[in-house]
């Protein structure tokens, strides 16, 4: 059965067993007392638990802001770890409140699967890493390569689109999770893996010798990473939306972790009315108190703080920021106005 067939008849199933979960999100958390949010099975700088079991992570950071919005306490957040097959079930069943998860935003998930994606938190792309003793230099010199992928992932899709439109052959080698792959690949069972490039960064530094290895230099999609909710619930829809522009918008307006109570101080309108100042409608609006924004950016810090603390330069993944830069520098991170 060719992909498109058995992602569209996944689609079909998930979109009738999201049908029976309640609309009422914000309410049913407040009732349990915490989150219930979905990240990958440890992936390092994104989202990776130590060996007490407490999650943290770039992905992990935005479930901690969204519970400090909505319960008043980041740390009121239960992860579940889900690869790549179990995620979409999970969020549809009502498993889990909302998925933040490097997941590809793109048209079959935004429609058929019946999800809605918050903004952008990371925009990543596709790449291939190789052996080094392998002597490869571009994926053109991949014809008839042993390749490792995560079964049902945009990342297998655009490896079977990729070598289809440019001529070539492979051999891929499917699993579920994402640890496997790498075990696969690290046990030398296929000569090229493939997927995220910001996730091969991570995993690489967990390889037996991670000298061996080496990115290639192309990128072959666009992988825009996002968190994601169900369909039909738009008030904590719009939470989760506005809870991860807030975090942009704070770093734009210099709001910091440690200086966001002087900034509830600013003559700059636009920053009062964000962080809930006197006569804000920001919590009226979205059905929260007026002090949701603050707690999100004192509890995890703005945008930047959270880059920069888990996969930026200085950390073992050194990410540029790149595509992830704001606006203002030249990348596409840009909030919409809080008015």
């Amino acid at each position: 059965m060719k992909l498109c067939t058995i992602l569209t008849s996944a689609a079909a199933l998930m979109a009738l067993s999201g049908a029976a979960v309640s609309a009422q999100t914000l309410e049913e958390v407040r009732e349990r007392g915490y989150l219930n949010c979905g990240v990958s099975p440890g992936v390092a700088g994104f989202s990776n638990p130590d060996d007490a079991g407490n999650w943290s992570g770039f992905d992990v950071e935005v479930c901690r802001a969204v519970a400090a919005a909505v319960l008043e306490d980041p740390d009121a957040v239960r992860y579940t770890p889900l690869s790549n097959t179990e995620r979409f079930t999970a969020l549809q069943s009502g498993e889990i409140d909302m998925l933040s998860r490097t997941t590809t935003r793109t048209l079959n998930r935004d429609t058929a699967l019946g999800l809605n994606f918050a903004p952008v938190m990371f925009y990543d792309g596709q790449g291939f890493m190789v052996r080094d003793s392998m002597d490869v230099d571009s994926v053109s010199q991949l014809n008839g390569a042993t390749v490792c992928v995560s079964a049902g992932s945009t990342t297998e899709l655009n490896l079977a689109d990729y070598f289809e439109a440019n001529g070539m052959t492979y051999n891929p080698v499917r699993f579920d999770r994402a640890d496997e792959v790498l075990a696969a690949y690290d046990a030398n069972r296929c000569d090229v893996y493939t997927s995220d490039r910001s996730g091969l960064a991570a995993r690489r530094l967990v390889m037996s010798d991670p000298s061996e290895h080496v990115m290639l230099p192309e990128t072959i999609s666009k992988e825009p990473l996002a968190p994601a909710v169900r369909h039909g619930d738009d008030q904590w829809f719009d939470i989760v939306t506005w809870t991860v522009y807030a975090l942009i918008e704070a770093e734009e307006f210099g709001i910091t972790q440690d200086n966001i109570d002087e900034m509830l101080a600013s003559e700059n309108p636009n920053i009062t009315r964000m962080l809930g100042g006197e006569g804000s409608p920001v919590g009226e609006w979205i059905g929260l108190d007026n002090q949701w924004v603050y707690r999100a950016i004192s509890s995890v810090g703005n945008y930047g703080e959270i880059f920069e603390r888990h996969v930026g330069p200085d950390t073992p993944l050194q990410i540029e920021r790149g595509m992830n830069a704001l606006h203002t520098d030249g990348g596409l991170q840009y909030a919409m106005p809080f008015k």
